[in-house]
This record gives structure tokens, sequence and C-alpha cells, in this order.
């Protein structure tokens, strides 16, 4: 029998004020005068207070990136033949700064320039070859725990699916619970949510081990704190939950949400936030308590779920997201166990599609 031998950020900064450090962090990997980074910032940042703080030298890349729509494979080798043609050498380091999307979009970027092809060649697990380039996530939202996982997740030609390796996860972190005050409020929720499901998830899976339990429980509990208790330190402890709940399910796999999501962000466009909330919503019958708790916190937030989005949909557009939720095999192995393929049916995802 083997175990599971899956890697961790090896290093982070956590704390209010840490974002300062960054400029000492990079000056670690600045060897000489021609080194040059890369910084992949979410361009709402854009021409404002945070973005004259971003410590870019004279001959370093700034890219302010786009995430209005889901982060593709398209996107990320752009944005690599971008890095590419501004400088004959790699750069030392690739620097996402924003939320989940943008710290994807880092990973994948770092991965592809030391990765021959396309990107879309790696969506799947355990396909990438080489380490990528040194990078560093600083998250702007805390939820979706991208700043803790071994995936970078795409929507590409065929499907939304990860580029799921050891070498995608973060060399560095830095958590300053100051980036993510001042959020949007919808936005605050549906990618507070993520984090939630993730717990959810993942405490009711088969692959549950006490490893998993133990970050899902205290991010469940934070989760708790902060959309229930709206406690004093909610920044500091949703930054802390969503890097626990990315932890949660490193040892274990998420669930029936996740996959269903995975169909309403490829065909309809949905952001994985809000895209797990409209599934979560209808999923009572395989996590009835997460789903009431779920529910009991959109009312105290006054939340706006989208309903109705697929009701009157034609067959042929229910059938592509179904395809696409049928092909999270590890995800519904999580549900289900190994006999999954008999129970995740065209007839079951489709009425759940119905219902959203």
């Amino acid at each position: 029998m083997s175990f599971k031998n899956f890697k961790c950020v090896p290093k982070m900064i956590f704390g209010r004020g840490s974002f300062v450090d960054l400029d000492k962090v990079l000056g670690e990997e600045r060897n000489s005068e021609d080194d040059f980074v890369v910084f992949l910032v979410d361009d709402v940042h854009q021409d404002k207070p945070l973005a004259a703080r971003v410590p870019v030298k004279g001959h370093d890349l700034l890219i302010y990136v786009n995430v209005d729509e889901e982060p593709s494979t398209k996107q990320v080798d752009a944005l690599t033949e971008q890095v590419q043609a501004f400088n004959g050498k790699l750069p030392v380091s690739i620097v996402g700064l924003g939320g989940g999307s943008t710290l994807d979009l880092a990973k994948a970027v770092s991965l592809m320039l030391t990765n021959p092809g396309g990107s879309a060649m790696y969506q799947g697990w355990d396909l990438i070859k080489h380490p990528a380039i040194h990078h560093i996530g600083i998250p702007t939202i805390s939820g979706t725990g991208a700043e803790a996982s071994r995936t970078a997740v795409l929507c590409g030609p065929v499907r939304k699916l990860g580029l799921n390796s050891d070498h995608t996860v973060f060399d560095q972190i830095i958590m300053d619970s100051e980036l993510i005050a001042g959020v949007e409020r919808d936005q605050w929720f549906y990618t507070g949510m993520d984090c939630f499901i993730h717990c959810v998830e993942s405490l009711q899976g088969t692959f549950l081990n006490e490893f998993a339990k133990a970050f899902a429980e205290k991010s469940m509990d934070l989760c708790r704190q902060v959309y229930i208790d709206d406690h004093a330190e909610k920044d500091d402890k949703l930054m802390m939950a969503s890097y626990m709940g990315g932890m949660s399910i490193a040892y274990s796999q998420v669930g029936a949400c996740h996959a269903i999501s995975y169909g309403l962000g490829y065909v309809l466009g949905y952001h994985h936030g809000i895209g797990n909330c409209i599934a979560f919503d209808v999923l009572e019958d395989f996590y009835p308590q997460g789903v009431a708790e779920f529910r009991t916190m959109v009312e105290k937030h006054n939340i706006t779920i989208p309903k109705g989005i697929c009701k009157d949909l034609p067959d042929e557009t229910i059938a592509k997201m179904v395809k696409v939720a049928k092909s999270m095999g590890p995800l519904w192995e999580n549900v289900y166990g190994p006999s999954w393929e008999e129970k995740v049916t065209d007839e079951m995802l489709t009425a759940l599609y119905r219902r959203m």
C-alpha cells in the first residue's frame, strides 16, 4: 500500500501589514542586475492605492490581468508568450496578486514557462513534468484556498479542469488580512462560501481522514465565526479559513458541488464562487446540514442566489454541463466511492441542473 505524498507551501508569512515584506522576499531571488520578476495583478487594483505599493523594479514586468471571465488555457498561453517576448531569459519569480483566479493564472504561467506546449495539454492530474518558475501568491480575496492548493483551475477547449501537480504549489505565500478589507459584499460572500463548501465536501467524503478532518473542522468553525457571528477579526479568520480549507482537500477531495459547478462555469461562464453557491443550494439530498447552514448565512447577509438559470435552457446545453460534471471522476469517487459511475447518471445530473 502506498500513501499520498503531497507538497505543502514551504514558506508563508501571515499578519496584518505583511505585504511590505514582498520586496525583501523577492530580494532573495534576485541574484544579478538583469534578474527580473513578473507581477500578475488583478486589474481591479489598477490605479488603486495597492498598485502603488507593488515593489516593481525598472526591468520587471507588471501585467494587470482581467478575470471578469474564468481563467482559461488560452489566457495562460497568451500571458506565457508575453513573458517570453519580454526578455530572452526566464524570470526569477512570478507574483500573483488578487483573488483565486489571479493566483491560478500565476501558478499556471509559472508552470508553462518551463514545460513545452500549450497549457491544455496539462489539464488533469500529475501531467506536469518540469518544476515551475519560483512563484508567490498573495490573496486579496479569501475563500478559494488557491494559495494552498496544488491546482490551477482553467477552462480549456474541452472542459474546465486544473493543472494538478506538486509543481503547481506556490513556493511562498503572503497572507496579509489588510488586503481583503473592503471586498465587495457579494464577492466576499461567494468566495468565502467556496471555503465553507470545501469543508462540507471534505468532511462528508469517502476520502476523509484525520488529517483532512482536522483542517476542515477548524476551517468550518472559522467560517461560522465570520458569516454567522460577524467576529471583529473576521478578515484574519477568513484568511486562515481559506488556507485551512485548501489544506483540508489536499489529503482528501472536494465533491458533488464542485463537480456540478465546473459545468456551470465551463458552459455558462459563472465564476467559481457564485457557481458553487448556485449548485450547493440544490444539494440538500447530498449535504443536508451543510445546505441548511449555508441558507442561514445567505439570509443573514441578504445575499441573492440566482435561480431559474437552467430550467429553460436547451437540452444540448444541459448535456454539455452534464458531460463536464461527469468527467470529474475523483470528485464523484469522494462522494460515492469506487462505484460512483453506477450512481452519477445523466438523468440525475440533468434533474439537478434543471432545478438551478
